[in-house]
C-alpha cells in the first residue's frame, strides 16, 4: 500500500512540477521572481530573451498555478503563487551549485 507521500497522485503532481522547472528559461524567469514581484518589461531586463518568448513561458506557469499576476494599469505584474515551487527551484539551484564547487 502507498503512503501519503507516494500516493500516484501525489507523484503524478510532482512529476509535472519537474516538467515544468525542466526549462532553463522558466528557471531563470523563477530565479527572478523570487527577488519579488515584476512585470514584463523589467523580467526582460534581466532574462536575455524575446518577449514573445517570455509571455510562453509566463503563461505556461501560470496556467499550472505557480506563477501568480495582477494588472496595473497597462501592466501586468507576476509573481511566484506557488511558494513550494518557489523552494524546490531554489532548493534544487543551490544542490547544484554546491555540486559544481571543487572540493578543497
Amino acid at each position: 500500500m502507498d503512503t501519503p507521500l507516494q500516493s500516484d497522485e501525489v507523484l503524478e503532481r510532482a512529476a509535472e512540477l519537474f516538467r515544468l522547472m525542466s526549462a532553463p528559461m522558466r528557471l531563470k524567469i523563477m530565479r527572478s521572481l523570487c527577488q519579488g514581484e515584476m512585470n514584463v518589461t523589467e523580467l526582460l531586463a534581466q532574462v536575455d530573451t524575446t518577449q514573445p518568448n517570455m509571455s510562453q513561458h509566463l503563461n505556461t506557469l501560470y496556467k499550472a498555478g505557480v506563477l501568480g499576476k495582477r494588472r496595473k494599469g497597462v501592466q501586468i505584474y507576476y509573481h511566484i503563487a506557488n511558494q513550494d515551487a518557489g523552494a524546490l527551484c531554489r532548493a534544487i539551484c543551490a544542490q547544484v551549485a554546491a555540486d559544481r564547487v571543487p572540493a578543497s
